[in-house]
């Protein structure tokens, strides 16, 4: 009897390891139809909940919708291709959610299709992510470039987590002036969580947030087209530590900014404002860098802030470089905002703009806005050139710029937390600027993704 039992416990253990040995198999196939180059399609909807897996490589093929109801997680270190003649996009539909969470040494990337040396500005769509956090716009209302709707009154909603990604070559126009941005946020709700995301060569607008009030800490916008952060719509999240870096040679017929600000398209009073508040930004412009004559279009080249339309964002502790314009207060409900301070400008270092550091418009004159800049107990400062900011070397550099501040740089020190940024949101660091001695732009980044084997 014993010898009986022995033998079947053999037997069963034999199955179990034939079992184990076929699962493993499993694991070791594409979990689905696969193009020429080995990289699993994505296209259509995803109606289930599905995983990304780091071994394989994907590639989205037209409009991919993650439905309703439905968490689509990415492992860290997994790359996904956008497919240029579908103008692949991946879109988080109003209740959906992605889980994209990477890592320092496992970063997940979204990038083009097209082969080393071959990639370019809007070689795909890009990634929309859409929630029903509240907008000043009516219910419903579909997103610029996709015919997708959001928006709504749950302000905590959670449409998941971008955390170490990059999005690179995308942005690209449907039909003109109606563009999919690299990081699209529509009705993005504060659950939502989006920190070390980087977008690269971006064909459109690199961040744009269409209401909601989503929050978002170390954001990278690096050679983008036209604008790098733009707001509309109602936003009033909160970010903290943001650069943008622009190419000398490349920007938009729209006229490229580094922060572009309206309430929405006429400048109305609907509610909720837009009213984001934003510290240790470094925005930094083509212009004034050492041996550089060329600057694309210089028609093109607009302000590294353009505060427009009723908007009344806050912007603290903040650097800004080589625009023509540093800051235009443009229309007299915009100044009105300030001045009556339900949006501050606080502890901010304007240098080395080529027209004029402070401009008004719409109503309001240069002299206006050059006086509100100025006032009193604003800690704000006008800068001619670069001289005195003792920045790093290589912060120019097209390929491998370092951001940091050399040692006795007047950045180290100096921020202040005011009003809005007085949230415990907000680090209460001491330097001005995205960053002071560390380094948080190391180890998962990018900055020659054109001549990199994927």
């Amino acid at each position: 009897m014993k010898q009986l039992s022995k033998f079947f416990l053999m037997f069963a253990l034999a199955v179990m390891g034939f079992a184990c040995n076929d699962s493993n198999n499993d694991d070791n196939q594409p979990t689905g139809q696969t193009d020429a180059q080995g990289r699993v399609i994505l296209e259509g909807n995803i109606t289930a909940n599905r995983t990304l897996l780091a071994r394989e490589k994907y590639i989205l093929r037209g409009f991919v919708v993650v439905k309703s109801g439905v968490v689509l997680t990415v492992e860290p270190g997994t790359v996904i291709f956008g497919d240029k003649q579908s103008t692949g996009t991946l879109i988080i539909e109003r209740g959906g959610r992605i889980e994209a969470n990477g890592s320092v040494d496992r970063p997940i990337v979204f990038t083009s299709a097209q082969p080393k040396g071959q990639r370019g500005y809007g070689d795909w769509g890009g990634i929309v992510m859409l929630g029903d956090a509240p907008t000043n716009k009516p219910a419903d209302t579909q997103v610029e470039g996709v015919p997708f709707p959001y928006g709504g009154t749950n302000a905590t909603s959670n449409s998941g987590t971008l955390r170490y990604v990059r999005i690179e070559f995308s942005g690209v126009a449907i039909t003109p002036n109606n563009e999919i941005n690299g990081l699209t946020m529509g009705g993005v709700g504060s659950g939502t969580k989006m920190e070390y995301i980087q977008v690269s060569f971006c064909g459109d607008d690199s961040y744009e947030w269409f209401g909601g009030n989503v929050d978002a800490k170390y954001l990278i916008a690096f050679r983008g087209w036209d604008d790098d952060f733009d707001c509309d719509f109602g936003f009033s999240g909160r970010v903290q530590y943001g650069i943008s870096f622009r190419d000398p040679v490349i920007n938009d017929q729209s006229t490229s900014n580094g922060f572009e600000v309206d309430n929405d398209q006429t400048g109305t009073t609907a509610t909720p404002l837009t009213s984001a508040t934003f510290s240790n930004m470094t925005v930094i412009g083509p212009y004034g860098r050492p041996g550089v004559t060329m600057f694309g279009n210089d028609a093109q080249w607009g302000r590294s802030m353009h505060l427009r339309r009723n908007s009344t964002v806050t912007i603290v502790n903040s650097l800004f470089m080589g625009f023509k314009e540093g800051l235009r207060l443009d229309g007299v409900t915009t100044l009105a905002n300030y001045t009556a301070n339900t949006g501050q400008l606080n502890t901010l270092t304007v240098a080395g703009m080529t027209v004029a550091a402070v401009t008004g418009a719409g109503g309001v004159t240069t002299p206006q806005a050059t006086d509100y800049f100025n006032r009193t107990g604003a800690s704000n400062a006008i800068l001619a050139d670069y001289a005195t900011l003792n920045l790093n070397t290589n912060v120019f550099n097209l390929t491998a710029p370092n951001f940091l501040p050399s040692a006795g740089s007047p950045l180290l020190s100096g921020a202040a937390f005011p009003g809005k940024s007085a949230d415990a949101f907000f680090d209460k660091v001491a330097f001005r600027g995205a960053f002071g001695a560390t380094n948080w732009a190391q180890g998962w980044t990018n900055f020659d993704p054109q001549n990199t084997d994927y």
